[in-house]
């Protein structure tokens, strides 16, 4: 593999299948409900970036118990990761998400991933995740929303946050034990493929340990979706995307782990996602491009 996979790193560190739980919590986003803005990230659509998930009323242990019989069975797996996806998951009093947490702690979940902004983290939340982790034996990750590693896009994207406000949480995150995940975008059409490389340089520098890379998908109802269907906006094409990515992934240092190279979204909700393709139809394309061109993760990257 040019890379390293997300599920080759989990059978590398577990010694065996293991799989994401998708949990939905009632939270919001300070981008949201108007503590910095009502208006959100001009690509997120009105449920967060949960479209797997189960409805957010369900309880914690309830969702847990469903989808790890149901992906159990399906996949003779026995172990699995909690994963609170939806929204900004640490933006809620701290006595509710010490609870949530709770909720997810089972002898069946070997790790605790939690997705979230790099504004709405607080070091008393991080204390209580590395008091779980040593507790119950279990690893944590942050996953931080982030999308790009330059203010002036960040500013575009309506993101109302800072790229110096990353690089902080970051910090803060690693003083506790914890790991850091990072998603980023690699086809906004406000950058240049230099961008994606910095991008990489700039993540490599500051020692992430995962990244989980998308394309740009263009919601209904969304600011970003108005603007597509007026016309405003030029998206890239597949081949830009592809190249995009493989050098973003050159410049990333070998060791940090890929979650995974493309998103994906409901058909019903999208006015464009993946170029028209399937999602494993432009991960193959992928790799098939790295390994004929020996184009390695990291084959570029200057940390050691």
């Amino acid at each position: 593999m040019p890379y390293r996979k997300f599920s080759d790193y989990l059978i590398e560190k577990y010694h065996e299948k293991v799989y994401k739980i998708s949990l939905n919590i009632k939270c919001s986003c300070p981008n949201r409900d108007g503590t910095k803005d009502n208006k959100g990230c001009i690509f997120c659509g009105e449920t967060g970036a949960g479209f797997e998930t189960l409805g957010n009323s369900v309880p914690i242990k309830e969702q847990l118990s469903k989808n790890i019989d149901y992906i159990g069975k399906k996949y003779n797996a026995e172990k699995f990761i909690a994963y609170f996806q939806s929204y900004s998951s640490t933006y809620l009093p701290l006595d509710t998400f010490q609870y949530n947490i709770n909720q997810a702690i089972d002898d069946r979940i070997l790790a605790v991933y939690i997705s979230t902004r790099p504004d709405c983290l607080t070091d008393e939340q991080c204390l209580f995740l590395k008091n779980i982790k040593e507790k119950h034996h279990i690893d944590i990750v942050i996953e931080l929303g982030l999308q790009s590693t330059h203010n002036q896009t960040l500013l575009y994207l309506n993101r109302h946050h800072t790229y110096e406000d990353f690089t902080d949480c970051v910090a803060m995150i690693k003083k506790h034990g914890l790991e850091v995940c990072v998603h980023m975008i690699n086809d906004l059409p406000e950058e240049s493929l230099e961008h994606v490389i910095e991008n990489a340089k700039r993540l490599s520098k500051l020692k992430v340990d995962q990244v989980k890379c998308h394309s740009l998908y263009v919601l209904k109802n969304t600011v970003l979706g108005n603007r597509y269907e007026k016309g405003e906006i030029r998206l890239l094409t597949l081949d830009d995307f592809i190249e995009r990515t493989i050098s973003f992934l050159e410049y990333l240092d070998k060791t940090i782990v890929i979650q995974r190279l493309i998103g994906r979204a409901p058909k019903e909700e999208t006015l464009f996602c993946n170029y028209g393709r399937n999602w494993r139809y432009i991960v193959d394309k992928i790799e098939a491009d790295m390994l004929k061109n020996n184009r390695l993760q990291g084959s570029k990257s200057q940390v050691f």
